[in-house]
């Protein structure tokens, strides 16, 4: 019995056995097509990250170039753009001196011409002095001898106008006292005694070119009153008699001034640019661009 339970167990083992090993190779073939199904994906997908990282290298590289061509044609642009603001800038220097250079000889120019033309407005001043002393000496006044004491031919006692380069008469007072006192006098606002020493300037002094000054003052004293015909004739005056004066350039800008205010615009454009042509470099020339600009017109003609 005891033996007979013994084969038994070991046939039911064997049996077991068998089927255990009957069974171990399905299983195993199953897992090895899992495995193998598997490994494919796997390889597909690292085919495809392959491919990817490929693909992305050939764009990132491109992108590169396309980066470095632009930040080299960029560099150029800046090369050019300085290049050609370098030579800007060389160009409006140049052109600047020249202005300059010109100005300064136009200035000069002017400066001679005025000078000249004083000169001869003296001249022909003490011609026509001379002229009228010949005049007088041909044809004495009545009660009256050439060389009677105390009457200068060609004068009456006591007048006032003498020729250019004599002293003036006894009756004549002090130029430089008689100016300066015209000055404090048309500062203080007293403009109608200041009138009367400036016109005593000019009057006994005519040649002098504190008159020139005067006639300037007394433009100034009729342009402050409004009297815009009598302060252009006194600025003309400076003007033409004495345009190598200190005040010929206020004197033409106020004449502007003046012309515009009378409501004779072209005038008093002309007269402006006229100023800023002959004085370039002077702070009435730069008066006369402000002036102008703000009237909405051009500094020249041209």
């Amino acid at each position: 019995m005891q033996r007979a339970f013994t084969l038994r167990h070991r046939f039911v083992a064997a049996v077991v056995l068998m089927a255990g090993l009957t069974m171990a190779p399905t299983r195993a073939h199953a897992a090895s097509k899992e495995i193998i199904a598997l490994q494919t994906q796997v390889q597909q997908l690292l085919d495809m990250v392959q491919r990817m990282q490929s693909t992305l290298d050939t764009k990132f590289g491109l992108l590169q170039h396309l980066v470095e061509q632009t930040a080299d044609n960029a560099n150029q642009m800046s090369q050019t753009v300085t290049a050609l603001q370098q030579k800007l800038n060389q160009q409006n220097d140049s052109l600047g001196g020249k202005i300059d250079a010109t100005s300064g000889q136009v200035q000069s120019l002017n400066d001679s011409v005025d000078e000249l033309k004083t000169r001869i407005a003296k001249l022909d001043k003490s011609i026509q002095d001379l002229q009228n002393q010949l005049q007088n000496v041909q044809n004495p006044p009545a009660g009256a001898q050439p060389g009677e004491a105390g009457v200068a031919p060609g004068s009456a006692p006591g007048a006032p106008n003498q020729p250019a380069g004599a002293a003036p008469s006894s009756t004549a007072p002090p130029l430089q006292e008689t100016f300066q006192a015209g000055l404090r006098d048309y500062n203080a606002g007293k403009y109608s005694v200041a009138t009367g020493e400036f016109q005593d300037v000019v009057h006994y002094y005519p040649m002098d070119n504190l008159a020139g000054s005067s006639q300037f003052y007394l433009g100034e004293i009729a342009y402050r009153q409004k009297d815009y015909a009598s302060a252009i004739s006194s600025y003309n005056a400076v003007l033409e008699t004495f345009s190598g004066n200190p005040k010929a350039p206020a004197a033409q800008l106020h004449k502007g001034f003046a012309l515009i205010q009378q409501g004779k615009r072209d005038s008093g454009v002309h007269e402006l640019r006229q100023l800023i042509q002959r004085y370039p470099q002077t702070p009435e020339a730069a008066q006369a661009r402000s002036k102008l600009s703000g009237m909405g017109v051009r500094t020249s003609a041209g």
